[in-house]
């Protein structure tokens, strides 16, 4: 089973008031970077979406990380979404795990256990206190309708239509639900 990481960084920070994936955490690292970290902890392959114009230097990035770009990333996450899919077309993977770009605290032994329930036919995704959580690992069953997302919703419309395939994973691990959305976030 061979899965690839899209960590999705292309989007404008809006209700942070700016540009959260160059913030410095304690540590030292951009709020990217340390996202970034994790994934690669894990997956063997990780890709970043950014947008067009980004310099993934400034924004604290390896200079060897695979980089896709997304012309569309004003048009919000699902362009985003289906930029990363778009570029796994040549890709022998089975799966690929969507993260997001600002969610630092996910514990690399949730990553794992997610990881290892992943198959090209089911939607896995943690589960936290009741609540879903991210990253959300889809099979390449999947892909072709990842591919036509579009606007700001994300990849809710295919979770949606396809509960049946849904496959949560119950994790003692709050950073699955932890993103960065505003400055108090960081606290």
């Amino acid at each position: 089973m061979t899965t690839v990481a899209l960590l999705l960084a292309a989007g404008f920070g809006r209700r942070f008031g700016a540009d959260k994936r160059r913030v410095r955490l304690a540590d030292g690292r951009t709020l990217l970077a340390a996202s970034l970290a994790n994934a690669r902890a894990v997956f063997d392959e990780v890709r970043v979406v950014l947008r067009a114009e980004d310099d993934p230097i400034e924004l604290g990035l390896p200079v060897d990380i695979p980089l896709v770009r997304c012309v569309d990333a004003e048009s919000g996450l699902g362009h985003s979404l289906a930029a990363g899919v778009a570029s796994l077309e040549e890709c022998a993977a089975d799966c690929v795990a969507i993260l997001l770009g600002d969610m630092p605290w996910l514990a690399e032994s949730t990553l794992r256990l997610l990881l290892q329930q992943a198959t090209a036919q089911r939607i896995v995704f943690p589960q936290h206190d009741g609540q879903r959580g991210h990253p959300v690992l889809f099979g390449r069953a999947f892909w072709p309708e990842l591919l036509q997302l579009q606007g700001d919703e994300g990849a809710r419309a295919v979770l949606q239509a396809h509960r049946d395939a849904w496959h949560p994973v119950v994790v003692d691990d709050s950073g699955v639900l932890r993103d960065v959305d505003t400055p108090a976030a960081l606290d």
